[in-house]
């Protein structure tokens, strides 16, 4: 029998992401060379852009797997599941709303800061989650990765061109 609550789960952060992804139109690349992140300073160990999608649809993706699995050993939305739901609920719009923060205002350093604060959440919603099963840390720990190496490329995309005026 197919397990659409742990499908729906599995989707749901990606919906966010792919939402996400719209603000980022014009911004990332153009035909002329002119989009902003092009034309921004990043670090030579900038990833190309076509790692980015499927980072994180696989880590979107464990991550809703996740959570299915505390919302289905906690019993479903019950008083158990209220506190690790919530902060992965909370974390998933911090992660969502981090996008256009940085790629569609062009708010480099306020984006660090809402990474910073991401971070936290993610980690304290991994905790959460460690606490009702195990397991689940094989999920969010890639994610907790991921989100400290975005962080670093933040803050050096910040320091390369904090002098710099902002360009749209």
């Amino acid at each position: 029998m197919i397990n659409w609550g742990m499908i729906g789960a599995m989707i749901l952060p990606n919906v966010g992401g792919w939402a996400g992804a719209l603000t980022m139109t014009g911004e990332v690349r153009s035909p002329n060379g002119t989009a902003w992140y092009e034309t921004i300073k990043k670090p030579s160990w900038n990833p190309p852009n076509w790692v980015f999608g499927p980072a994180w649809t696989a880590l979107y993706t464990g991550m809703g797997y996740a959570s299915y699995k505390v919302f289905e050993d906690c019993g479903g939305f019950t008083d158990d599941a209220v506190l690790p739901l919530t902060l992965f609920g909370g974390q998933l719009i911090l992660n969502w709303t981090w996008t256009p923060v940085f790629f569609k205002f062009h708010q480099i350093g306020l984006a660090l800061l809402h990474m910073l604060a991401l971070d936290a959440a993610a980690a304290v919603c991994t905790v959460s989650f460690f606490n009702v099963n195990k397991k689940t840390l094989y999920f969010m720990a890639p994610y907790l990765g991921w989100l400290t190496f975005a962080t670093c490329l933040n803050f050096a995309i910040w320091q390369l061109n904090k002098d710099a005026k902002k360009t749209n």
